[in-house]
């Protein structure tokens, strides 16, 4: 299980560091402002522009998707095929 914890936090780590890069480059236009990140991205007229925006958006859910799947996921399978497996082995011993 620390290995899942591990590689969750990796990414969590990850998509975290690249999206508050991304957003603090694409959609912050001031930093005294109370609503940073989440602004709409403004005057963005470049293809590296467009191409920032999305590695942003990207590096967000790798985020939210990479802890889930290793922190919820994957363990939740694990405990629903055990207990399969329980309810299996409990059916032919009867």
């Amino acid at each position: 299980m620390a290995d899942e914890f591990m590689k969750g936090f990796a990414l969590f780590t990850l998509g975290g560091l690249g999206w508050l890069t991304f957003g603090g480059w694409y959609r912050t236009p001031s930093y005294y402002d109370v609503v940073q990140l989440v602004n709409p991205a403004e005057g963005i007229e470049s293809a590296y522009g467009q191409v920032g925006l999305v590695a942003g958006d990207a590096f967000f859910w790798v985020m939210v998707l990479g802890a889930l799947t290793f922190w919820v996921l994957i363990p939740a399978s694990r405990e629903l095929r055990d207990a399969l497996d329980d309810d299996a082995d409990g059916d032919a011993a009867n």
